[in-house]
């Protein structure tokens, strides 16, 4: 096992540019004047001034993103200066004014970027550094006395400064905190409003169309008991019916399951695909629509994706299913093919109505078929055309990519 006795001390949130500017900045004025006042002033030697006027400075810009290595240089400039001053340095003994400004400069700023305790740290190390420097250095009968007006003025002034750092940076981090915990209930309100919402559409599902359904099924599967004298062929037609109610009830407590829990273990049986087309249009034949299906060769031996063949089996369904409605004994076409680059091809195109065309639907439901269609086709990124024909009818034209990328379309969506 790796025991670490130190680890680099790091800023928790990523840092603006602006702030590296400003450090570079005030490292560039303090180091201009830091130089020569130190040289002139208080005589400290051209190169040590050169040498630990940058140490300070370089130190600032540092303390941003390494302020345990920033403060070990910033504290080898203050030593530097400390040793090397003119005996009568003056008041400020052992520290230099520019230098004393730096060493402020430097805590105020672990202050503003890190946790307060490194900024602790880092102040309470800067205060003992000045008292051992003058413990160390009681030359030429300087006395702890004469220094103590120098202590105390920085443990001051430089313990304010540094607290008004960490407070305005700890503001700063609630306030943060504040919103990151903002966006997290309003995250929690808007899925709790999804799963609400989805609770809701099931319910409606099972209230209306399920039990709706379920009726229409018993009716069919009791009606060769309950009808006297009943013959053959209307025997099998309420067992179609009664096989048709059967699979959309499955089908819609597959869709219930998914609704009402995303996790939910439904039903493994294969989707719907093209080849359930025969079946699809027998049904709708019995139903009174002359059904003419045209699948190419081509197709059958195409393994097509299993929602490109679900979305072309619902869209030929929606289609006869409004023929139905809307055309009722009109000749259909549907035709099923592969164009060029992969494509599926999926066309229905009826015939005008044999007969009366039935009531409108109430307002508010229309075009939901069509819709609900555009919608299968937008998620597997192909194209739909519908709208009436030139001699009279309808048609339906759908283009389906059969190479479809469900990672790429998800990445679009």
């Amino acid at each position: 096992m790796e025991i670490r006795l130190w680890a680099p001390v790091r800023p928790a949130e990523p840092l603006n540019p602006w702030s590296w500017l400003v450090a570079g900045a005030l490292a560039v004025v303090l180091m201009a004047v830091n130089i020569p006042v130190a040289t002139e002033v208080y005589e400290v030697p051209v190169l040590v001034a050169f040498a630990a006027g940058t140490a300070q400075s370089v130190a600032l810009p540092l303390t941003l993103r390494w302020p345990v290595e920033a403060t070990a240089v910033q504290f080898v400039g203050v030593i530097a200066f400390a040793v090397t001053l003119s005996l009568d340095a003056g008041p400020t003994w052992p520290l230099t004014i520019p230098g004393l400004l730096a060493l402020i400069a430097h805590v105020t700023l672990v202050g503003l970027f890190h946790e307060w305790r490194v900024a602790a740290t880092a102040w309470w190390a800067s205060v003992l550094l000045c008292f051992l420097l003058v413990v160390l250095d009681l030359r030429a009968g300087h006395t702890f006395d004469e220094a103590e007006p120098l202590l105390i003025i920085y443990a001051t002034n430089s313990a304010l400064i540094t607290l008004g750092a960490i407070a305005f940076r700890q503001r700063a981090v609630i306030r943060r905190q504040l919103a990151d915990a903002r966006r997290d209930v309003a995250l929690e309100q808007a899925q709790r409003a999804v799963v609400e919402e989805r609770t809701r559409i099931a319910r409606e599902l099972h209230d209306v169309v399920a039990h709706s359904m379920s009726v229409i099924h018993m009716q069919a599967t009791s009606a060769a008991y309950r009808i006297k004298n009943i013959d053959d062929e209307s025997r099998a037609e309420f067992g179609q019916i009664a096989a048709g109610a059967r699979g959309a009830l499955r089908e819609m407590r597959q869709l219930l399951a998914v609704l009402r829990d995303e996790d939910a273990a439904v039903d493994l049986r294969p989707v719907p695909g093209l080849d359930r087309l025969d079946e699809l249009a027998e049904s709708v034949r019995r139903g009174g629509v002359p059904v003419e299906l045209r699948i190419a060769d081509e197709v059958r031996r195409t393994a097509l994706p299993d929602a490109v063949a679900l979305a072309a089996y619902r869209i030929v369904q929606e289609s006869l299913s409004n023929v139905i409605r809307h055309a009722a004994g009109a000749p259909t076409v549907v035709g099923v093919d592969v164009e060029p680059g992969d494509v599926l091809a999926v066309v229905v195109t009826n015939a005008p109505a044999a007969g009366p065309v039935g009531p409108p639907e109430e307002v508010g439901r229309a075009g939901h078929g069509l819709h609900g269609m555009r919608e299968r086709v937008r998620l597997v990124g192909g194209t739909l055309e519908t709208g009436p024909l030139t001699g009279g009818g309808y048609g339906v034209l759908a283009r389906l990519p059969i190479r479809w990328d469900e990672a790429a379309d998800g990445s679009n969506g």
